[in-house]
C-alpha cells in the first residue's frame, strides 16, 4: 500500500509537470495540433481520477527490475531471434528512480505506444508532401487503426501466454487490463512532456494516444 500511494504521487507529479507545459507552450503550436491540445487540458482531473485508482484498490502483481524503457528501438532482429538491448530506463528519469521495482505491465505499455509511434510515423511520411485526398486520407487512418488493434492485441495474447504462471502477473485479466490502461496513460502524458521539449512537431501523436486511453471503456475498481 505504501508503493502505491508512492506511484499516484509520481504519476501525479509527472501528470502536473507536463499539463502545466503543455498550457505554457499551447500557443506555439500548429492550429491542428492546438484544438487536440484544447480537447486534451480539460481532462487533467480525469487522468487524476484514473490514476487515484492506483491507490484505491488491492494489487496482486509483483513488482520486479524491469526495463523501464521498452520499444521498437531496444529490440533487434538477429534472423532468427530477438535480442533486448539498453536497460538503463528512461534517460530523463532519475537514477534512483530508475531503479525501483515495478510492475513489469509497464514494458508492455511502453511496447504498446511504441507500435502506436511506428504506424503514426508511416502514417507522417505519407501525408508530407501534402498531395493525398482527404478520402485516401481517411482511408489510410483507418487502415492504420486497424494493423495497430491486430498487432496490440497478438502481441498481448503471446504475452499472457508465455508469462502467464510468472510470479510478477497480476492474478485476474481484470487487474492486467487495469494496470495497462494505467501505465499507457502514464506513458503518453510522459510522451507529451518529451515532444514538447524536443520534437513540437510530433505532439499530436501523444495528445492521440491519450485521448484514445481516456475513451476507453471504464475498468472496475
Amino acid at each position: 500500500s505504501h508503493y502505491q500511494r508512492s506511484l499516484f504521487q509520481s504519476l501525479r507529479n509527472l501528470t502536473n509537470r507536463v499539463f502545466r507545459l503543455l498550457e505554457s507552450r499551447r500557443d506555439a503550436l500548429d492550429e491542428s495540433v492546438r484544438d487536440a491540445a484544447d480537447r486534451v487540458l480539460p481532462r487533467e482531473k480525469e487522468i487524476l481520477r484514473l490514476f487515484r485508482m492506483v491507490v484505491d484498490r488491492r494489487l496482486t502483481t509483483q513488482r520486479i527490475r524491469h526495463h523501464g524503457d521498452f520499444h521498437l528501438g531496444q529490440v533487434l532482429y538477429t534472423g532468427r531471434d530477438f535480442v533486448v538491448m539498453d536497460f538503463e530506463g528512461e534517460p530523463a528519469r532519475p537514477i534512483g528512480e530508475r531503479r525501483l521495482k515495478r510492475s513489469p505491465v509497464r514494458d508492455v505499455a511502453g511496447m504498446i505506444r511504441s507500435f502506436h509511434y511506428a504506424g503514426h510515423a508511416a502514417l507522417r511520411g505519407e501525408l508530407a508532401p501534402g498531395l493525398l485526398p482527404a478520402e485516401r486520407v481517411a482511408m489510410l487512418r483507418s487502415r492504420l487503426r486497424g494493423l495497430r488493434d491486430a498487432v496490440v492485441a497478438t502481441y498481448l495474447a503471446a504475452y499472457a501466454e508465455t508469462a502467464s504462471d510468472a510470479v510478477f502477473m497480476p492474478r485476474t485479466g481484470d487487474e492486467f487490463a487495469f494496470l495497462l490502461r494505467i501505465f499507457l496513460l502514464e506513458k503518453a502524458v510522459y510522451e507529451l512532456g518529451y515532444e514538447l521539449n524536443n520534437r513540437p512537431d510530433w505532439v499530436a501523436i501523444p495528445l492521440a494516444g491519450i485521448t484514445d486511453i481516456l475513451n476507453q471503456p471504464q475498468v472496475s475498481s
